[in-house]
């Protein structure tokens, strides 16, 4: 009979909203979980610029050398956790805040080191 109602009707784009709300959730979080992966990425390559740094001004000693370190990685806007020198190599440690929307913040952090490849 047309214009009967039956228990059917509309549970097709009930099914549809439900099904494109997870679809919604899915896409954020996939797109949360690209935003760590970039402030990884942005703060290796500070920890990468601040060692380089770092290593370039050893020769004025350890404290000179750190303070680069800290003025590279500031301008990162990374935060510089240790400076350590040993010899002629460089050890630095970063961290930074991102944050991830619905998730919550989290701290990512990165290591790298630059000195001489042979001792003069």
């Amino acid at each position: 009979m047309p214009g009967v109602l039956t228990r059917e009707n509309g549970g097709a784009t009930v099914t549809a909203c439900l099904a494109l709300s997870a679809l919604l959730v899915v896409t954020v979080l996939v797109a949360q979980v690209g935003v760590a992966v970039v402030a990884r990425h942005r703060a290796q390559s500070a920890a990468d610029l601040g060692a380089l740094a770092a290593a370039g001004a050893l020769d004025e000693g350890t404290v000179v050398a750190c303070a680069r370190a800290r003025t590279v990685t500031d301008a990162a806007g990374v935060r510089l956790r240790s400076c350590a020198a040993a010899g002629w190599d460089v050890l630095v440690v970063v961290e930074a805040s991102v944050s991830l929307g619905p998730i919550g913040s989290r701290i990512v952090g990165a290591t790298a080191r630059a000195g001489l490849t042979e001792q003069p």
